[in-house]
């Protein structure tokens, strides 16, 4: 099969799909790789290498995608690139669809077959999801700890505390994959921390990780009491391939403190948090109700080398058996969203008849 790897277009967006070793991988089982130039400029992977590995390097994304018939990106087509896909085109990335009903209905004008990284499941899991949100989980510390600070509208709290000082107070909605990896590194730093989630086998294995953990069902007064006094909030709540329920309401929001932190993770689905819209890197944050709130769609795409390390390695035997099986292979069924105009998930379908 003819495999392209265009160089991502949405803002702040450094990632590539594939890196070169997997390149080489897909070349020396027979398929062709085209690579538009630049592609993984942005995580640190010349043209050279992937030359080197096999790939043809074209000069720009038209002779891409006029030469491939599967896309492998990262973030959905924005803008020119609608224009580019055709109805033989296979398209395989991170799709988020419930929460894009204008790019779904391109897809299905378009006629094309829409893989959704996001919901291909394997034994329960979403392995193709699950590194960028234990990316994302380890970011959303690491981002609200700063926008604690003073100079960024935050509360001037210090997240692990000193002695004579409180400790910053850390809640986070879901105990997932993203949950689970921010609720490690709040308590690493000494937080305290508190994480809802609604089975209890997350719950414990949020309470393992040290003593400053508590993890409790998600009551609704229960959430809104942790959100009031929370220093900082993480939202983490997914729904496989459907719209993100508000978890967090605007009340809820009003009533914490002035200078708190909101980061959720969800927003790519839509938010778990009411007053949460989409932002970029290049304007991360807003402030409303008094709480700085940072909404950005693509947070792996802040560390690019790893995240794109991370992504290629998982992303590989998918690649392999949709060039090699085709998209009926029934390991991919559920990544199927969209296909001959017709939308064939069912989530993503329910979000569009909302």
């Amino acid at each position: 099969m003819r495999i392209g790897v265009p160089r991502e277009v949405k803002p702040w967006e450094a990632r590539v799909a594939l890196v070169p070793h997997a390149v080489a991988v897909l070349v020396h089982e027979g398929h062709e790789v085209f690579l538009e130039a630049g592609a993984g400029h942005g995580s640190g992977f010349r043209d050279e290498e992937y030359a080197a590995h096999g790939a043809h390097i074209v000069p720009d994304a038209s002779a891409l995608f006029r030469a491939a018939q599967l896309i492998v990106k990262v973030k959905e087509p924005v803008g020119e690139e609608w224009g580019r896909l055709r109805a033989d085109h296979i398209l395989f990335s991170y799709l988020h669809l419930a929460a894009n009903r204008p790019l779904t209905e391109a897809l299905q004008r378009i006629g094309l077959v829409a893989v959704a990284f996001e919901t291909v499941v394997q034994d329960g899991l979403l392995p193709l999801l699950a590194p960028m949100s234990d990316i994302a989980g380890r970011l959303a510390i690491q981002i609200g700890a700063q926008l604690l600070q003073a100079r960024s509208g935050g509360r001037g709290i210090l997240l692990g505390g000193l002695p004579g000082t409180e400790r910053g107070h850390v809640v986070v909605i879901g105990a997932g994959e993203a949950g689970g990896n921010a609720v490690r590194v709040a308590a690493s730093l000494g937080a305290r921390v508190t994480v809802f989630d609604k089975l209890r086998a997350r719950q414990s294995a949020m309470m393992a990780v040290g003593p400053n953990v508590t993890a409790l069902p998600a009551y609704e007064e229960t959430v809104a009491a942790a959100v009031r006094e929370a220093d900082l909030l993480i939202g983490a709540v997914l729904v496989a391939g459907a719209r993100a329920p508000h978890v967090v309401t605007r009340p809820m929001v009003r009533a914490m403190q002035r200078g708190a932190v909101i980061v959720d993770i969800a927003i790519d689905q839509g938010g778990c948090v009411e007053t949460m819209h989409a932002t970029d890197y290049g304007a991360p944050t807003y402030i409303e109700e008094g709480v700085v709130h940072f909404g950005v769609t693509n947070m792996p795409g802040a560390v690019p080398r790893t995240a794109s390390q991370a992504l290629s390695a998982v992303l590989l035997p998918y690649v392999q058996i949709l060039a090699t099986h085709g998209v009926d292979d029934p390991r991919l069924a559920g990544g199927v969203n969209v296909r001959g105009g017709r939308i064939t998930h069912e989530a993503v379908a329910a979000a569009m008849m909302s």
